[in-house]
């Protein structure tokens, strides 16, 4: 795709696509402009690097549309002095997008290539406020200490699977979590008003590929 008709195409993304799904941070609509997302899709699908639909990665992974990226963003508030737990990397996009926004990112990826994958993407982008450790997030994820905000790329089959999760915020910090089986979905924002409170906002509809860990193999559908 020739260079004026990749900015096209990203301009397009984000005026047609993102802006008009209630996304009006001006912050994250220039993330999205300026963060070149047809660096972290797979080869086989460049042609689809700024098009209205999940991309596959392999391993039951995805990227998000990027309205739900957009939306994620958006609920998540990110501070530039934040530190960010991103659960799941995948393709490294969204890692990027925090890191730009955020002062540290410790993305958490279980399957190997797509870490490794990852790492290369976000350093040949010069991304040196990252970091992407192999690990199953939701038996390590409190080995990596507390967070300002936490963003989970894979849903969970109900509520109570964010309970671990959600203890890992500091105070007035925010996690994005789709919630849900099958499609009966619902994009949730959870922020720790106090010690042992937590308020759970409801977003909007939508589908995500569950969360892979060894820990909830009986949860989870693969």
């Amino acid at each position: 795709m020739a260079e004026n008709n990749i900015e096209q195409a990203r301009f397009n993304m984000v005026e047609q696509q993102v802006r008009p799904w209630e996304v009006l941070d001006q912050q994250v609509l220039d993330i999205l402009s300026t963060v070149p997302r047809e660096a972290y899709v797979p080869d086989a699908y460049s042609q689809l690097a700024f098009a209205d639909t999940e991309i596959p990665l392999g391993h039951g992974a995805q990227m998000m549309k990027p309205v739900i990226e957009g939306r994620m963003l958006q609920a998540l508030d990110i501070d530039p002095t934040d530190k960010v737990l991103e659960i799941g990397t995948g393709s490294g996009f969204i890692t990027a997008c925090l890191a730009e926004l955020g002062h540290q990112v410790i993305s958490l990826e279980i399957q190997p290539e797509l870490a490794e994958q990852a790492i290369a993407k976000l350093s040949a982008q010069g991304i040196d406020n990252a970091s992407v450790k192999i690990a199953d997030a939701l038996v390590t994820a409190s080995t990596y200490g507390t967070f300002d905000a936490i963003a989970v790329t894979g849903s969970l089959p109900q509520a109570e699977a964010a309970d671990s999760l959600k203890t890992l915020l500091n105070t007035g910090g925010r996690m994005f979590v789709v919630i849900g089986n099958g499609v009966i979905m619902e994009a949730c924002l959870i922020t720790r008003t106090g010690e042992n409170q937590w308020t759970n906002e409801s977003l909007f509809e939508t589908v995500l590929p569950p969360l892979a860990s060894e820990s909830n193999k009986n949860a989870f559908q693969f």
